[in-house]
């Protein structure tokens, strides 16, 4: 399926008769996220509330648009004629009466952002959906570019930030998020009959893909292709490092700890033996509060090595279709209230991952009662 990328246009105004309630979508939004991506949850509250706010907004659409292409008990034609009608509608400044679209109509009217971008979620969603195999570690980053990179580029695009390099780096730094969650759910992901490690590395390690997905099991030769692509994942980490510079001072806490931690996720995996299939990899706690420390500490003024490495070839497309002129300076205004604020929203942290601790420690018994795959 070719991406859906409409032509750039301008952003209306919202509808005066547009049914916009922003503190009660906002808080339904905030329910949506509590039980959706914690790590994203945890993170956001890192954020300045003028970024926080438009962020939670946006996950929120994202959330309830992947769970009605999954399981929406809508045909997959339907599913995504349905979304882009809710887009179509939300770009005219008139939402459907959701909470999700309202709230996300104030961020693209607020922040202009480019509907390309939505598009191609929505695009990663549909090969979801279709069961798409991936044969190459570049169809991979094609997929990657589309569920987690387009996600990147808005969170980018909504703390002001236009230039082409943080964009880019930013979609590689979702993209590198993506393979982490691939590496750590192969065994989730056989369960439910879906495989997305690369069919050409399987071969290559002597892995009949139809056959092991009749019976997964963890080889030597499994373990190796998730290692395989841990690496990749960790030379986009260090890729989109340089990105995080780039961004404004009060935003980088929050972004260098969701680096961190998803990164770490891959060596919590290589010290379990790298076998998805035995457990999902889970970062302890002590360890996500050392790596919080340090994402709030070195935001303020440890700068990553600039990177002229090229961008993905699969991130260019997203990039392209925005508007990447830059908007006028006035970053000093919002960094000044930063450092005041930066302290309570690390406390914040700090008490909330002990109590996503104690929830994933009563959530394991029911993950442990699904029907287990065999490890040799």
């Amino acid at each position: 399926m070719p991406p859906l990328l409409p032509a750039r246009h301008p952003m209306p105004a919202l509808a005066e008769a547009a049914p916009l309630r922003p503190v009660d979508d906002l808080d339904a939004c905030v329910a949506l996220m509590r039980t959706g991506s914690r790590t994203f949850f945890a993170a956001s509250r890192l954020l300045p509330h003028r970024v926080r706010a438009s962020s939670i907004a946006l996950y929120a659409f994202c959330r309830v648009a992947d769970d009605l292409v999954d399981d929406g008990g809508m045909a997959l034609d339907q599913a995504l004629a349905t979304l882009s009608n809710r887009l179509d509608h939300i770009y005219r400044g008139q939402p459907l009466d959701h909470v999700e679209d309202r709230a996300l109509a104030v961020v693209v009217q607020r922040h202009q952002l480019p509907r390309a971008l939505l598009d191609a979620l929505l695009d990663g969603f549909a090969w979801d959906a279709q069961g798409r195999r991936y044969d190459t570690l570049e169809d991979l980053h094609d997929y990657g570019a589309r569920v987690a990179g387009s996600v990147g580029a808005m969170m980018c695009w909504i703390m002001g930030v236009r230039s082409p390099q943080a964009l880019a780096r930013a979609c590689e730094l979702g993209v590198a998020m993506q393979l982490t969650n691939i590496a750590r759910d192969v065994g989730e992901d056989a369960r439910n009959g879906r495989l997305y490690l690369p069919g050409q590395w399987l071969a290559q390690a002597g892995i009949d893909a139809a056959v092991w997905m009749q019976r997964p099991t963890c080889t030597p030769e499994l373990q190796a292709v998730v290692a395989r692509l841990l690496d990749e994942a960790d030379r986009l980490y260090h890729q989109a490092a340089a990105g995080i510079a780039l961004l404004p001072r009060d935003c980088r806490s929050a972004i260098r700890a969701a680096r961190l931690i998803y990164a770490e996720i891959g060596q919590q995996l290589r010290r379990d033996g790298l076998d998805p299939l035995r457990q999902r990899a889970v970062v302890p706690t002590s360890r996500k509060l050392v790596l919080l420390a340090s994402a709030s500490v070195l935001s303020g003024w440890k700068r990553a090595a600039a990177n002229d490495t090229p961008p993905l070839a699969a991130i260019a497309y997203l990039v392209d279709h925005c508007d990447t002129r830059p908007l006028p300076l006035d970053a000093p205004a919002h960094e000044a209230a930063a450092t005041k604020a930066l302290g309570e929203r690390v406390v914040w942290m700090l008490e909330l991952f002990e109590r996503l601790e104690a929830h994933r420690i009563d959530q394991r018994g029911e993950r442990q009662r699904k029907p287990e795959v065999t490890t040799v």
